[in-house]
C-alpha cells in the first residue's frame, strides 16, 4: 500500500515521466523513419543492452557470449568505458586500469584479453572504424551496453531484462526505471530473462512469455546466475584459500558491495549460518581513502573464529588499484565470481544462444582460428598469471590452510618453469600489443605526411590556375590542363575562388582535409 509521501512523489514525477518519454519517443522515430543515419558494417556486430538503468548482468552475460565465441573467431569488445578518467579511443592492454578504461572493460579484458580485443570509445562509431583499422581480419565486434546507442545498427540486437524487475511492471524515469518504452523491445531480436531464481517452474516461464508478448522473429530466453568458489582479490597476498561452506555462527563475513542491486549478492550468502555485516555503496563506486578506513574499522570491530571479506567482481576490480587499502586486510580480502547459467527446457540446451548468434551472423560453424601468435597452452598460462593464481592450494576442514603449510605437509610446490613460461608468454604479448599500436601509429603519421603532400601540391597547382585565369595572355588550352590536373589530384570545394577572402584564405578554407588529433 502506497504511503502519502509515496503519493506525493508519484504526482510530482509522473509529468516529468511523460516528458521524458515523449522526448525518447521523438527521438527513436528520428531513427525509424531514417532521419537519423544508423551505421551498418560488413563485419558482424553484437549489440548487448537493456532498457533499464543497470543491474541487468550486461558485463556477465557480454563475458558469455565472448567466452563462447573467441575460441573459434576473432572477437572484439567495445564499450565506452563508463567512469573512466579518459576520452577517446584506446585499446585494452597490460598497463592499462580502470582509471583509464573503466572498471567492466578492465574486468573483460583481465579475462579474455589474450584472445580478444577490449577497446573503448564514446563514439562507437569512431571506436569500430579504428578497431577495424587496426585490425582488418576481425570475425565480429560485441558493443557493451548499447542498446541506446542507435547509431550504429547491429546484426543482431540482445536484449536483457530482469527477472525481478520486468519492463511490463515498471515506469519511464525519474519515476521508474526505463530509459525508454518498454514498446521499445520488439526493436531486439532476442531477449534474455536474466537473475532468474533458482525455484524457476514452467508456469512461471509462460507467464513471463505471455506478458512480454514478442514478434514472431524475437527468441526468448532465460539465464541465471552460477556461482564459483570465493577467490583472493590480492593473489599475491593470499595465505589460503576459503571454502564457505565449512562457516559456521561462530565465523563472521563482512560483505562489501559497489553495485545496482546487491540484494541477489546477498541472498547467495544468506544460505550459511555464518554472521553476516553488509556494507553497500553506490554502483561505480571509487572507494576513497575516508571509505577504506571506515570499512577496515567496521571489519575490525566484527566478532568471530574466522572473518573474512567478501566482494563482488565488478567491486575487486577497483579494490585491487585501490593505493589506500590497507595490507593487513589484503589475505582476507575475497571476490565472488559469477557465470551465466542458462535455464534448461527454454530452449533445448544452455549454448543454443551461441547456436543461433553462429547461425544469424553466417559465421562459419567449424570455424577454429587462432585467435594470437600464442599457442594455446601459452595463452591459458598467461590468463592464469593475469588472474594471479599462485601455487597450490587446499581446501582443508577447518575452512582453510596456509598455502605453504600445504606444500609442506604434501610436497608440492610451484612449478618453477611452467611460471618462466608464463611470464615469457606476457612479455611477449605486451611487446605484440605495443608493436601494434606503433604500427598504426606510424600509418597514421605516413597518411597523415601523404595527405599534406597532396595538399600542398594541389594548392600550388591551384594558384597556377589563377595566375593564369589573372593574366591577359593565358591561353585557354594551358588552363584546360591545369584543370585536368586538379581533377586528377584532387580540386578544393567550390571552383572559383571567394572574392570576399585572400586566395590564401580561401583555399586553406575551402579544401576539405581532415585534420588529426
Amino acid at each position: 500500500m502506497k504511503t502519502t509521501t509515496d503519493k506525493i512523489l508519484t504526482c510530482l514525477l509522473t509529468p516529468l515521466s511523460w516528458i521524458y518519454g515523449a522526448v525518447m519517443w521523438v527521438r527513436n522515430k528520428l531513427f525509424d523513419f531514417g532521419l537519423l543515419h544508423q551505421s551498418e558494417y560488413e563485419v558482424p556486430v553484437i549489440g548487448v543492452g537493456n532498457i533499464t538503468v543497470g543491474g541487468t548482468g550486461k558485463t556477465p552475460h557480454t563475458e558469455y557470449i565472448v567466452s563462447h565465441l573467441c575460441s573459434s573467431y576473432k572477437v572484439a569488445v567495445l564499450s565506452r568505458g563508463y567512469k573512466r578518467k579518459t576520452r577517446g579511443f584506446i585499446v585494452a592492454n597490460s598497463k592499462s586500469t580502470p582509471d583509464s578504461i573503466g572498471d567492466e572493460s578492465w574486468q573483460i579484458y583481465n579475462k579474455f584479453g589474450m584472445r580478444a580485443r577490449v577497446a573503448v570509445c564514446e563514439d562507437r562509431r569512431k571506436g569500430i572504424r579504428e578497431l577495424l583499422r587496426l585490425y582488418p581480419d576481425l570475425d565480429l565486434i560485441v558493443l557493451d551496453d548499447s542498446f541506446q546507442h542507435r547509431w550504429v545498427k547491429p546484426r543482431v540486437s540482445v536484449l536483457l531484462m530482469e527477472y525481478g524487475r520486468p519492463v511490463y511492471k515498471d515506469r519511464l524515469l525519474p519515476l521508474g526505471r526505463l530509459r525508454e518504452s518498454a514498446h521499445e523491445i520488439n526493436r531486439a531480436d532476442k531477449v534474455i530473462v536474466t537473475k532468474c531464481p533458482d525455484s524457476l517452474s514452467p508456469i512461471d516461464l509462460r507467464i513471463v512469455t505471455k506478458e512480454l508478448d514478442l514478434m514472431k522473429f524475437q527468441k526468448l530466453y532465460f539465464s541465471r546466475y552460477a556461482y564459483g568458489e570465493l577467490k583472493p582479490v590480492f593473489p599475491d597476498e593470499a595465505k589460503f584459500k576459503v571454502n564457505i561452506a565449512s562457516f559456521s555462527e561462530r565465523d563472521s563475513i563482512f560483505l562489501l558491495t559497489g553495485i545496482a542491486h546487491p540484494h541477489y549478492f546477498v541472498r547467495h550468502f544468506r544460505q550459511y549460518p555464518c554472521r553476516k555485516k553488509v556494507e553497500h555503496f553506490p554502483d561505480h563506486h571509487d572507494f576513497s581513502r575516508s571509505d577504506i578506513q571506515k570499512i577496515a574499522e567496521k571489519f575490525k570491530q566484527m566478532k568471530g573464529e574466522r572473518k573474512i571479506i567478501v566482494t563482488t567482481e565488478k567491486d575487486a576490480v577497483r579494490l585491487v588499484h585501490n593505493p589506500y587499502f590497507p595490507p593487513e586486510l589484503k589475505p582476507y580480502t575475497f571476490y565472488q565470481p559469477i557465470e551465466v547459467d542458462f535455464v534448461a527446457g527454454t530452449y533445448e540446451h544452455d549454448n543454443d544462444l551461441i547456436r543461433d548468434l553462429v547461425a544469424e551472423l553466417h559465421l562459419d560453424p567449424t570455424a577454429d582460428y587462432p585467435v594470437s601468435s600464442q599457442s594455446t597452452e601459452e595463452a591459458d598460462q598467461v590468463g592464469a598469471a593475469t588472474v594471479g593464481t599462485v601455487g597450490p592450494m587446499a581446501v582443508s576442514p577447518a575452512g582453510y590452510e596456509p598455502e605453504s603449510d600445504y606444500g609442506r605437509r604434501y610436497n608440492v610446490m610451484p612449478d618453477e618453469e611452467a611460471e618462466d613460461r608464463a611470464e615469457s608468454a606476457a612479455r611477449a604479448a605486451d611487446e605484440d600489443s605495443v608493436e601494434i599500436e606503433e604500427r598504426g601509429y606510424r600509418e597514421e603519421r605516413a597518411d597523415r605526411e601523404d595527405r599534406e603532400e597532396r595538399f600542398e601540391s594541389v594548392v600550388s597547382d591551384y594558384r597556377e590556375v589563377l595566375q593564369l585565369r589573372e593574366s591577359p595572355r593565358h591561353e585557354p588550352d594551358d588552363l584546360e590542363d591545369y584543370d585536368d590536373d586538379l581533377d586528377r589530384f584532387g580540386r578544393p570545394r567550390g571552383r572559383y575562388p571567394n572574392p570576399n577572402r585572400s586566395q590564401d584564405n580561401n583555399i586553406s578554407d575551402n579544401y576539405n582535409h581532415e585534420e588529426y588529433d
